[in-house]
C-alpha cells in the first residue's frame, strides 16, 4: 500500500489533475477542453448505472452496485466538472466560488 501523504486540498488537487492530464495528451487545447467536458457525460452515465444497480432496476443484473458506489460516482462527476472548469480557465477556484456565492444569495433564508 502507498504510505505517502498527499495534499488533498480541493483546488490544489484539481490543479495537479489538470497538469497531469495536460502532460499526457498531445491534442490541441480546444479539442482537449471539449473532450474533458464530454467526459462529464460519461461520468454521469456511470452514476446512472450505479443508481440502477443500487436499486436493482435491471432484473438481468440485479443489485450490482451499492449506494457507496453511487457516492463514488457522484464524486467523480464533481471532480471531472472541476477539472473541465480548470481547463477552461486558470482562475477556476475564483469562478466557482463566485458562482456558489451567487447561488447562495438567491436561496431563501431558512432561519
Amino acid at each position: 500500500m502507498d504510505d505517502r501523504t498527499y495534499d488533498t486540498s480541493v483546488w490544489p488537487t484539481i490543479d495537479r489533475l489538470h497538469a497531469w492530464l495536460d502532460e499526457a495528451n498531445d491534442r490541441p487545447a480546444e479539442q482537449e477542453l471539449l473532450l474533458r467536458v464530454l467526459k462529464l457525460a460519461e461520468e454521469v452515465g456511470e452514476t446512472a448505472q450505479a443508481v440502477i444497480g443500487a436499486t436493482g432496476q435491471n432484473p438481468r443484473k440485479g443489485f450490482s452496485h451499492t449506494w457507496r458506489d453511487v457516492e463514488a460516482e457522484l464524486c467523480d462527476v464533481v471532480l471531472t466538472a472541476m477539472v473541465a472548469l480548470r481547463t477552461l480557465t486558470p482562475d477556476a477556484e475564483r469562478v466557482f466560488t463566485a458562482h456558489v456565492e451567487s447561488v447562495a444569495r438567491r436561496m431563501p433564508d431558512l432561519d
